[in-house]
């Protein structure tokens, strides 16, 4: 009956809507509506973006999901 009964499904898992966070700062993410590093949700700015920069300095291969 409580807010952490109604789930969302993202990344593949279902997740209580609330549980659906930025795995760096914690802000409460939409189901298609964030990127995905690792298997873990990130907000798409300032975060994910802050991802692929250190990325671009590493020279590492970037791959940018589509959240839409």
């Amino acid at each position: 009956s409580g807010i952490c009964n109604k789930k969302v499904t993202s990344l593949g898992k279902d997740w209580h809507r609330p549980c659906l966070k930025c795995e760096k700062c914690s802000k409460t993410l939409t189901a298609g509506g964030h990127a995905e590093h690792d298997g873990k949700p990130y907000c798409n700015h300032p975060c994910y973006a802050m991802i692929l920069k250190t990325w671009g300095n590493t020279g590492k291969n970037q791959h940018i999901v589509n959240a839409y």
